[in-house]
C-alpha cells in the first residue's frame, strides 16, 4: 500500500526544508531499507523481472557490512534480448499519440515523487549522499521528466506547418523518434541521470534500454518499478544490470539507434568515436563527460560569500560531482583572507554517515576511489595542504577529509585531471586576465563560477569564460546547483557530445529527428 505523505520539495538551491516531517519520513525509510538488506533484485526485460548470468553484490560505502542487495548480472545475450524487446515494442510506442506518452510519463514522475523518501534512502545508503542531496537527486528526476513532458506539450508534439506555395500545397516539419535508445548512467546521480534521460527518450517516442552504474543498481531498480507501475507497456522500457560488460554490449548492438552517456571524458570520447559511425551513418550520442570547474574570485568579491560557495561546491557529495569546484583563481590582494575563510569552513564540514541529519559529507564511493584520493594527496607534496589531506579511520567505510591545497605548480596534472574527490586547489593571480587564461586552459568546460561585486567584471566573465553553466556570486554553490527549468545544464568543449543542455529549450529535440512533408492535392 502506498504511503500517504505530505509532499516536501528540496532543490539544490535550497538543500533544506523547514518541515520536520522531511527528517521523519527519511529516517523511517532508511530504517525500512536496513531491514531489507541482502534482498535479490532482477533485471527488467520485455515487462518481466528476469534473472541474470550470475549475480553481483552492492555494498554501502558508508559501511561495507551493509549488503544493500544482490543483483542479477546481465550477459551480452541479456543485453541483446533487451534491445530486441525494445525494437519489437517501438512501432506501437511510436504510434502512441504523444499526448498519451506524456500522460504515462507524468504518472511516472508522480510515482517518483510519491516514493521520494524510499528512493532517496537508497541513494543515500548506496552512493553516500547526505539526506538533502539524496532527496534532491530523486526530486530532480521527477522534475526532469515533467520538464520534458511540458516541452512536448508546449510544442504540440513538434509537428509544425511550414510555408506553402499555394492552397494546393501543404508543407510541414515533424520531429520523429529514432528507435531503440540506450541510456548509460553514472553512479553519482543514480536517479536523475538515469531517470531523466530515460524519461526524455520515452516522451519523444523512443523505446529504451537502461544500463545504470553498478553502484546505483538499487536506485535504478526503484525507478524502473515506478516506470512499470505507471503502465508503460512491456518492452518499451528495459533495464540491464552489471558492471562493464553490459554497457559495452549495449553500445556494440547494431540495433541501437541513439545513446545517452554520462561519465568520464575518456570513456565518453571512445563511445562517440565508435558508436556514432559504426552503422555506416551518424547515430546520435548525447554525452556529458565531466568537468574541471574553475571559480574566479576578484579583489572586489564578497569573500564570505565566495568561501561558502566554493566550500559547498568542492565538498558536496564528497567532490564526486561533474560540476564540483576543483580550481580557484583568486586575486593576490585577497588570497590570504579568502584562504583563511575557506580553511575555516572546511574545518566545520561534518564527515560521517550521510543518513544522519547533521552530516554534510559522506564517504567516497569505493575502495578504488579511496585509494585514488590517497594518491592525489601524495602528488600534492609540491604544494601546501592547508586543510584535510588524510583518510579518516572508520571501521568499514571509505571516509576522507575535505582538502584545500594552495600553490601547486602550474604544470601539475591535478590542475587538469578530474579527480572526483573532495579536493580544491587554490592559486593566486595578478588580475582577471591571468585568471581567465588559466580558467579556460583545460579541455573540459562544464561549469564555472565568479565572485565580484563589480558589474563590469561580471559582464567580462560571462563574455569570456568557456563553460556551459555559469554562476555569479552564488553562496549556495560556486559551480553547482542546476535545476530543471531554472538553469540549463550542459557543457562546452570536452564536456559535451552535443552542445545542448538538459533542463532547457533544446534538450528534448535531441531524441528526435526532423522530417519534412510536402503534400499536393
Amino acid at each position: 500500500m502506498a504511503k500517504q505523505r505530505k509532499h516536501i520539495k528540496v532543490t539544490y538551491s535550497t538543500l533544506g526544508s523547514p518541515d520536520p516531517l522531511l527528517h521523519e519520513y527519511f529516517e523511517e525509510d532508511v530504517a525500512e531499507l536496513k531491514n531489507q538488506l541482502g534482498k535479490s533484485y532482477n533485471m527488467l526485460i520485455n515487462g518481466e523481472w528476469v534473472d541474470g548470468d550470475g549475480a553481483f553484490e552492492n555494498r554501502s560505502p558508508i559501511n561495507t557490512d551493509w549488503l544493500l542487495g544482490v543483483f542479477a548480472r546481465a550477459s551480452a545475450d541479456h543485453v541483446d534480448q533487451a534491445v530486441a524487446a525494445a525494437k519489437a515494442a517501438f512501432p506501437a510506442w511510436r504510434a502512441t499519440p504523444w499526448a498519451e506518452r506524456c500522460r504515462l510519463l507524468d504518472r511516472v514522475a508522480d510515482l517518483i515523487s510519491e516514493r521520494l523518501f524510499e528512493i532517496s534512502a537508497a541513494v543515500s545508503m548506496e552512493i553516500g549522499k547526505n539526506r538533502l542531496e539524496a532527496i534532491g537527486d530523486v526530486e530532480e528526476t521527477a522534475d526532469l521528466i515533467r520538464y520534458c513532458v511540458e516541452a512536448m506539450r508546449d510544442n504540440a508534439g513538434f509537428d509544425r506547418q511550414l510555408l506553402s506555395e499555394s492552397d494546393q500545397h501543404f508543407n510541414r516539419s515533424v520531429l520523429k523518434p529514432y528507435g531503440v535508445w540506450g541510456v548509460i548512467g553514472p553512479f553519482n546521480f543514480p536517479a536523475a541521470l538515469t531517470g531523466g534521460p530515460t524519461g526524455a527518450a520515452l516522451i519523444a517516442g523512443n523505446t529504451v534500454v537502461l544500463k545504470p552504474a553498478a553502484e546505483g543498481s538499487l536506485t535504478a531498480c526503484l525507478i524502473a518499478q515506478c516506470i512499470q507501475d505507471a503502465g508503460v507497456p512491456a518492452g518499451v522500457f528495459n533495464m540491464v544490470l552489471g558492471r562493464d560488460e553490459p554497457g559495452m554490449a549495449l553500445t556494440a548492438n547494431p540495433d541501437l539507434a541513439g545513446l545517452t552517456f554520462t561519465g568520464s571524458y575518456d570513456v565518453g570520447m571512445s563511445i562517440i568515436k565508435s558508436f556514432s559511425t559504426a552503422a555506416g551513418y551518424f547515430r546520435p550520442v548525447i554525452a556529458e563527460m565531466g568537468g574541471k570547474n574553475p571559480t574566479i574570485v576578484s579583489d572586489k568579491a564578497d569573500l564570505d560569500k565566495a568561501a561558502l560557495g566554493v566550500m559547498r561546491s568542492a565538498f558536496g557529495l564528497t567532490g564526486q560531482k561533474c560540476s564540483a569546484c576543483s580550481r580557484v583563481y583568486v586575486d593576490t590582494v585577497v588570497k590570504d583572507e579568502f584562504l583563511d575563510k575557506l580553511v575555516d569552513l572546511a574545518a566545520t564540514v561534518k564527515v560521517g554517515d550521510p543518513t544522519e541529519a547533521d552530516t554534510y559529507m559522506g564517504p567516497i564511493i569505493s575502495a578504488d576511489a579511496y585509494q585514488a584520493y590517497q594518491r592525489y594527496i601524495d602528488e600534492m607534496s609540491a604544494g601546501q595542504i592547508l586543510a584535510g589531506g588524510e583518510t579518516l579511520e572508520t571501521e568499514n567505510g571509505y571516509f576522507v577529509a575535505p582538502t584545500v591545497v594552495a600553490d601547486l605548480p602550474d604544470d601539475h596534472r591535478l590542475w587538469r585531471h578530474e579527480m572526483f574527490a573532495p579536493i580544491v586547489a587554490v592559486r593566486a593571480v595578478d588580475g582577471p586576465d591571468e585568471a581567465m587564461r588559466l580558467a579556460n586552459g583545460v579541455a573540459l568546460g562544464l561549469t564555472a563560477g565568479m565572485y565580484s561585486e563589480d558589474p563590469a567584471e561580471v559582464d567580462w566573465f560571462l563574455d569570456n569564460i568557456e563553460a556551459g553553466v555559469l554562476y555569479v556570486n552564488r553562496a549556495t554553490g560556486a559551480t553547482t546547483g542546476a535545476w530543471p527549468g531554472y538553469q540549463s545544464f550542459g557543457g562546452w568543449k570536452g564536456s559535451t557530445g552535443s552542445n545542448k543542455a538538459a533542463g532547457s529549450w533544446y534538450y528534448l529535440q535531441q531524441y528526435m529527428r526532423e522530417q519534412s512533408h510536402t503534400i499536393v492535392g
